[in-house]
């Protein structure tokens, strides 16, 4: 093992034991710092070990499922994973273990039988060991999404994770060393890419339709203040406002990214070459937590706290000169959005906020052409699991069509539709922003993951060929979907 990886992968380990209990031990950082910067340049340079895009593991005929972290996304996809067939749910784990009881209720609601428990703070680390899970999926608190990856990895597991992937270059680094060394897959869980028009628009853009993309934009402008953030019943231990404070940057930046990346044929013919950051002041959040802390006690710890500015504008250009505008605020008032707008010389195709739209002229299709636009172009794995996925539900059907196509990936065989490099560049967004916004807004250098194997990759395989062979239970429980 050479000097870069030993020196990142002793910060992984120190950074890696951080617990979300008290306010942020980081929260003097502005993103990587130039020896950072500099040891991923060198990573960068020492070449492949193994290319993990286009990479087809050996076939799982039933997928043994662990579960780590039963919050609000865990819980929810404890439910979802129940409806397919060739699966197996074996392992549940939370710190909390009443949140453990909870997800073995809903499977025996399910019809489902008990997995096998864990909880505490290092009970994932015995799931991730366990002889009795072939894939680990976790919706943690963001700074266990990588730690429990590795694990998973390590141990002969393909690991699944919420986004973003890591937090940092380290982070993102050694999830690519690792999934190349182990041959195990590790798919960020971007769920966004599975929705209906996101999946129609990259179809038309695969199909010509659009012409050669030249600009995207996508975003997470969702107001989570009061109702998420600042709420002592939602996100344990009040984990998500504390990464709030002291990062300065686009903190998730990839439900937009991540369906406009895969358009432009990101890591497939394309890469992220630099990006360019702004944010603004805060405006919002330190008022807040002065209003909630003058009839509450609890709240104090949090004000005066450097929280991050409301609005981040983050610009990326790619190597073929294409560009790419992601925006985050989740502390102010507006409508929901995650823009999601892909532009080429035939046409363009807009959705957020709003109603999707698709013109190839100066005016929208009208929506009876929309429509059969829709029909035409819907890609396969709509077609095949659509319906059935607005019936199960989670964000419109979106989470749904997410966990089919990963199950039967890997039942079948079949390279992932999101790999490890996807969820490293994306999710480097995070700190390399927090850099330019420390910077003054100055260009700062995206690595490439793939390390070269980018301009070889194939784009995205919108087939279903070799696969489709994943049922799903006709089970109508009386759940909240």
């Amino acid at each position: 093992m050479d000097n870069n990886r030993r020196k990142f992968l002793r910060r992984l380990a120190i950074g890696g034991g951080v617990m979300a209990t008290g306010l942020p031990a980081w929260a003097n950082l502005t993103g990587p710092s130039d020896e950072q910067m500099d040891q991923s340049s060198a990573i960068e340079k020492q070449g492949q070990g193994f290319n993990m895009c286009g990479y087809a593991a050996p076939k799982l005929q039933t997928v043994r499922v662990g579960i780590i972290g039963l919050g609000m996304r865990g819980s929810d996809a404890v439910e979802r994973l129940s409806y397919i067939d060739g699966l197996e749910i074996t392992a549940l784990c939370d710190k909390y273990p009443d949140r453990v009881e909870a997800s073995q209720k809903t499977l025996e609601k399910m019809k489902r039988p008990r997995a096998k428990a864990f909880s505490g703070n290092e009970g994932w680390k015995a799931l991730c060991e366990s002889n009795e899970v072939d894939l680990v999926y976790t919706a943690t608190p963001w700074s266990m999404h990588t730690p429990v990856c590795l694990a998973a990895m390590r141990n002969g597991k393909h690991a699944a994770t919420e986004v973003p992937a890591g937090k940092t270059m380290d982070e993102l680094w050694e999830l690519v060393e690792t999934s190349e060394k182990t041959k195990q897959h590790c798919m960020m869980l971007e769920n966004c890419c599975y929705d209906f028009f996101e999946l129609l628009t990259l179809n038309m853009a695969r199909q010509g339709m659009l012409g050669e993309i030249v600009h995207a934009e996508g975003a997470y402008i969702h107001d989570l203040t009061k109702d998420w953030l600042f709420n002592k019943k939602a996100y344990a231990d009040m984990w998500r406002l504390k990464e709030n404070i002291g990062q300065n940057g686009n903190l998730y930046p990839t439900h937009g990214l991540g369906p406009i990346a895969q358009c432009m044929d990101i890591n497939r013919g394309d890469k992220f070459e630099h990006l360019v950051s702004m944010s603004t002041n805060d405006f919002t959040m330190n008022n807040l937590a002065k209003e909630l802390a003058a009839k509450d006690e609890f709240f104090k710890e949090y004000v005066d706290q450097p929280f991050r500015g409301n609005m981040n504008t983050t610009l990326i250009r790619s190597n073929k000169g294409k560009t790419i505008m992601v925006q985050h605020d989740v502390s102010t008032i507006r409508p929901y959005s995650r823009i999601h707008l892909v532009s080429g010389t035939k046409g363009v195709a807009q959705k957020w906020p709003g109603p999707q739209r698709v013109a190839f002229g100066h005016s929208w299709l009208k929506p009876e052409e929309l429509k059969q636009l829709e029909e035409k172009y819907a890609p396969p794995i709509v077609k095949h699991i659509g319906s059935i996925a607005k019936e199960v539900g989670g964000h419109g059907g979106m989470d749904f069509i997410m966990d089919w196509r990963l199950i039967d990936c890997l039942r079948n065989g079949l390279p992932l539709d999101q790999d490890v490099y996807d969820a490293a560049a994306w999710s480097s967004v995070f700190p390399l922003s927090q850099r330019s916004v420390a910077k003054k807004s100055r260009t700062i250098d995206i690595p490439d993951f793939t390390r070269g194997a980018w301009q070889l990759n194939k784009p995205v395989d919108l087939t279903l060929n070799g696969g489709a062979s994943t049922g799903v239970r006709n089970i109508k429980p009386d759940l909240k979907m």
